[in-house]
């Protein structure tokens, strides 16, 4: 799995979090949230990174009319926060826990600068990360002033199956084991809970998936 919320293969939790470096391991702790409790609100100084150690956080803003924009809904290993580090001074967006046990990494600008100054291979898949995650928010925008709501969920579909998926060899169909409710999934296709309902059910009646709480099975035919 290569995707735009991991960079080749590894788990950032596992290579960034201070705790995992001696210079930093006494005075690192992890932060724990509740359900809808927020990690930083719009507004809020951006003077750290966040890597989710368990959980999911939901990244997001509210726009004029007070309604909220979903960007991403981010799960185990992947981090954010990251235009810290670009040198971003206030928060464009919020950060909200998802689940009752979601546990955070919390990482200082300052020291994340340091560890990109001292090895400039890890500074270059860092800024490649940012890169790549700035793309796809773009294309999820793209998709939804240009799009048709169940283009959106049939091109959602294929980036969830690049994320999560794997082919089944026996009838070799794409099964898709993903982390989302159907309500996140809704939200970040910029639809209604119902009408994704809906749209899932016109798409097993045409034949091109069948889907269950935890998985999406899209039949080979419909590839």
């Amino acid at each position: 799995m290569n995707t735009i919320w991991f960079f080749e293969d590894v788990n950032l939790f596992k290579v960034l979090c201070p705790h995992k470096f001696k210079a930093y391991k006494k005075s690192h702790s992890f932060n724990t949230f509740k359900k809808k409790d927020y990690i930083y609100f719009e507004e809020d100084a951006a003077n750290k990174i966040y890597l989710i150690e368990k959980g999911k956080v939901k990244i997001g803003y509210y726009s004029e009319d007070g309604e909220e924009v979903v960007k991403a809904i981010l799960t185990k290993g992947e981090l954010f926060g990251e235009k810290a580090i670009l040198g971003e001074s206030k928060r464009d967006e919020f950060a909200q826990s998802v689940e009752n046990t979601t546990s955070i990494c919390p990482i200082g600008v300052q020291t994340m600068h340091d560890l990109m100054r001292d090895n400039q291979t890890f500074s270059f898949k860092i800024y490649k990360f940012i890169g790549l995650k700035f793309k796809k928010l773009e294309r999820r925008l793209q998709l939804l002033l240009f799009k048709d709501t169940k283009t959106r969920l049939i091109e959602f579909l294929e980036e969830l199956c690049e994320d999560y998926g794997y082919d089944c060899a026996k009838t070799g169909d794409h099964v898709i084991k993903h982390p989302y409710t159907q309500k996140d999934m809704a939200s970040l296709i910029g639809t209604s809970r119902p009408t994704l309902n809906i749209l899932l059910k016109e798409l097993k009646d045409e034949s091109y998936l069948d889907f269950s709480r935890k998985e999406i099975r899209i039949y080979k035919k419909a590839i």
